[in-house]
C-alpha cells in the first residue's frame, strides 16, 4: 500500500511538472507576441527563444525570430530560422515567401523559380505576392540556367 502511494505521488509530481512546462511555454509565446506587436524586438526575441526551449518544434516561434532577424538585418540568423520553419512545416507559405525574398536579393534566379513553384502549390493567404515575385524575377538576369 505504501509503495503504491509513493508511485502515485511520483506520477502526480511528474504530471504537475509537465503541466507547468506547457503553461510556461504558452505564456512565453503569448508574451513574445505581445512584445513583438509593440516592436519590443529584443524582449520578444528572448521570449521566443525561451519558448523554443520548452517547445523546440514550434515553427511559429522560429518564424517570428526570422522576422526579428530580418528587422535587424541579420540575414544569417534570419535564414537559419526560416530553414528551421520549413523543416518543421514545409507548407508554411510565409517562410517560403521570406526565402524567396532573400534569394531575390541574391539574384538567385534558379532558386527563386524553384521556390515559386512550391509557393504556388502551398499559398493560401499570400497568393497575391506571385505578381511581385514574377516582376522581381523578370528584373534578374538568369545565370547558368541550362
Amino acid at each position: 500500500m505504501l509503495k503504491k502511494n509513493k508511485q502515485l505521488i511520483i506520477i502526480t509530481i511528474i504530471f504537475l511538472n509537465f503541466a507547468n512546462s506547457l503553461f510556461a511555454s504558452e505564456n512565453f509565446y503569448k508574451n513574445a507576441i505581445e512584445k513583438y506587436n509593440k516592436k519590443n524586438f529584443e524582449d520578444a526575441k528572448f521570449l521566443f527563444q525561451r519558448n523554443i526551449i520548452f517547445n523546440p518544434r514550434d515553427a511559429k516561434s522560429y518564424l517570428y525570430l526570422a522576422k526579428i532577424y530580418n528587422n535587424e538585418e541579420n540575414q544569417k540568423e534570419e535564414l537559419k530560422n526560416i530553414n528551421t520553419v520549413i523543416l518543421l512545416d514545409p507548407k508554411n507559405e510565409e517562410a517560403v515567401y521570406m526565402l524567396i525574398k532573400i534569394d531575390l536579393k541574391k539574384s538567385n534566379y534558379l532558386e527563386v523559380k524553384k521556390l515559386l513553384k512550391t509557393f504556388l502549390v502551398i499559398c493560401n493567404n499570400l497568393c497575391e505576392k506571385e505578381k511581385l515575385i514574377l516582376e522581381a524575377l523578370n528584373n534578374i538576369e538568369p545565370k547558368n540556367e541550362s
